[in-house]
């Protein structure tokens, strides 16, 4: 264990700031992406999927329909019951809906405890990949036979997550290490899960604006973005060497990021650092190591602002099965196959957003006229308030999710307040079911989403750069209630003062 991991552990005390160096360059060298291209799905690759998921539905939701006609007069399955056999669907299908699974898993804030809770195994489990498929892959993506790259190579996977498996090996000079390797096909099926959901998604939308469905579209449309980066594992590769650099460089040392392997690595193939430790939420394991997780979560967020102020990157998948409290007592943080990339505009916004929450009043304007230059008159709408009143409002949303203890705020509570106001710009009840009030919000959520896409801001570079860092939010509000509740997300706040201090907007300028 580091000697600052030492201390923190023993005294429970925050660790000290890392040192912040001379202001680097906002244009700095992320690494570039080249995202592997989608095929095109066939009509018979659409018609097999589409039975797939008929059948594992029809399999796993029989049972709860029945039983939910038994007791219909009883009202409603809970939600955990109604979450247990679609998890069983994803955990089927696995790719896409696994990706989806993952999300609902780590954002219990968003979906309830018991819900995210029954979605956990969506972190570390998927289908099996037959090892001769595995073998086969390796061989061919490192030019080189098994034997000849690896000492050593555990035909088990110790990691089957979405898109890829994970297998201990060992070097011919004696190194552990972890590789990853892509599932065979996975490239077809997660083109064909796109393409059988967009077109459901899209008329769920346009027909209602629901606003959970609308949610869902934005993941979709960014899923699709990011897929064909994560399925090239040079770009993970290429990803890990820039942020183990940026990390050695800050002196965030109670964190670490495996070391990648490039001779060993190819477009199918990551061999890296092995990392042996345990799932941050495993409360009872991370309990028999003795170390206090306190800490590493804060340097964990705390590199977060770091990479995504300076260089507007950042993790773009910190659910909990990326995250690992190593035996050593730092916390790893694995699987960067998706980085998250802000846009110049994007980036000022959320520079903006984080001087306003730090007390900056004048930025709170600067905020507003982003949103509403980019969505239009369908958030003044939608909330029933002029451009006067809006500051006040998203200051009313946002100030207290930065600055209050993650114990007092969650992501759903804003999101009803949201709701609220909505169904007060509409004189109705949030709650209220007849069929007028129901008509009523349809009709109006339906001319809010007209609006916001005749604006151009629906599925923009900031619908997807915001949509992904509220993400990472609701990933960061688990950790911050299981191991933090009694401090903010922005808890340092020297630190992220000096953040601001070294930024200079002219670098966002383009």
């Amino acid at each position: 264990m580091t000697p600052r991991a030492a201390d923190a552990a023993e005294d429970g005390a925050p660790p000290a700031r890392p040192p912040l160096t001379a202001r680097a360059s906002l244009r700095e060298d992320v690494p570039r992406i080249y995202p592997r291209r989608l095929p095109e799905p066939t009509r018979r690759e659409l018609v097999r999927r589409g039975r797939a998921i008929a059948r594992s539905v029809a399999i796993h939701f029989t049972p709860t329909a029945l039983r939910q006609l038994r007791t219909i007069r009883h009202g409603a399955l809970p939600a955990a019951q109604l979450a247990r056999p679609l998890c069983k669907s994803f955990q089927d299908l696995g790719g896409t809906f696994m990706k989806f699974g993952q999300i609902i898993a780590s954002s219990p804030g968003m979906f309830g405890d018991d819900v995210a809770d029954e979605f956990r195994a969506c972190l570390d489990t998927g289908p099996p990949v037959p090892f001769p498929d595995v073998r086969q892959r390796v061989e061919e993506d490192l030019g080189l036979s098994l034997r000849d790259a690896f000492a050593e190579f555990e035909p088990r996977p110790i990691g089957t997550a979405s898109i890829a498996v994970v297998h201990r090996a060992r070097l011919l000079d004696g190194r552990t290490v972890a590789v990853k390797v892509l599932r065979p096909g996975i490239e077809h099926t997660v083109a064909t899960d796109l393409d059988l959901m967009q077109p459901l998604l899209e008329i769920l939308v346009r027909q209602t604006g629901d606003q959970m469905a609308g949610s869902t579209l934005q993941l979709l449309d960014g899923f699709r973005v990011q897929i064909g980066e994560e399925m090239d594992l040079r770009n993970e590769a290429r990803s890990l060497v820039h942020f183990r650099r940026l990390q050695n460089e800050f002196d965030l040392t109670l964190m670490a990021v495996p070391e990648p392997y490039l001779d060993l690595s190819g477009r199918n193939v990551l061999t890296m650092e092995f990392f042996d430790g345990v799932p941050i939420d495993d409360l009872a394991k991370v309990a028999d190591l003795g170390f206090d997780p306190s800490p590493l979560v804060q340097e964990v967020m705390r590199a977060f602002f770091l990479t995504t102020v300076r260089w507007g990157a950042f993790h773009g998948d910190v659910h909990a099965g990326n995250m690992m409290l190593l035996r050593d007592g730092r916390i790893g943080v694995i699987d960067w196959g998706i980085v998250g990339r802000l846009d110049p505009s994007t980036h000022r916004f959320f520079i903006s957003l984080l001087s306003a929450a730090m007390g900056n009043e004048a930025a709170w304007p600067v905020v507003t006229k982003h949103i509403t230059d980019v969505y239009g008159p369908a958030i003044g709408l939608a909330v029933g308030m002029s451009d006067e009143e809006l500051p006040a409002f998203f200051r009313s949303i946002v100030e207290p999710a930065l600055t209050r203890p993650f114990g007092e705020v969650s992501l759903a509570g804003i999101m009803q307040t949201i709701q609220l106001q909505m169904a007060k710009a509409q004189g109705i009840e949030a709650h209220q079911r007849s069929v007028r009030a129901i008509v009523r919000r349809l009709r109006t959520q339906r001319r809010v989403r007209r609006l916001a896409d005749e604006s151009g801001g629906l599925m923009s570079d900031f619908d997807r750069g915001t949509f992904l860092l509220a993400k990472q939010l609701m990933y960061f509000e688990r950790y911050g209630r299981m191991f933090v509740s009694e401090v903010p997300i922005l808890n340092d706040r020297a630190f992220i003062q000096q953040l601001l201090e070294g930024v200079d907007l002219s670098d966002l300028a383009g």
